[in-house]
């Protein structure tokens, strides 16, 4: 993706698992919204985001999130995030944790999508 943040992605029964590490940052936000908005359709509309190697996320991290929820609902999808303290963190201060739907581990993440 970009220097400061790496991801593989991988598909497991319909759902699209996107495994993040680095930082979530107005660097490298760009282009994770492009690559991840790129795989969200009508037919691929079930999206898990494992945030547990994120060392950072900042303001533009989180609106990517948002953005990406938010296209998730628009084609009536699902998505988790699978967190860590950190990210757990700096969702809670903007209060949401609700709307983004964290999860504590890739299996929870997979049985609630």
């Amino acid at each position: 993706m970009t220097v400061s943040l790496r991801g593989t992605r991988e598909v497991r029964n319909n759902c699209q698992i996107f495994h993040l590490i680095g930082q979530l940052d107005a660097f490298s936000e760009p282009t994770f919204q492009k690559i991840i908005s790129g795989y969200i359709s009508d037919k691929a509309n079930k999206i898990v985001l494992d945030l547990s190697q994120i060392d950072f996320i900042d303001s533009s991290g989180l609106g990517a999130l948002v953005r990406i929820a938010k296209q998730v609902e628009n084609v009536k999808g699902k998505m988790q995030i699978v967190t860590n303290p950190r990210v757990t963190q700096t969702v809670k201060m903007v209060r949401l944790e609700k709307f983004l739907k964290l999860q504590n581990s890739l299996d929870e993440a997979l049985k609630n999508v």
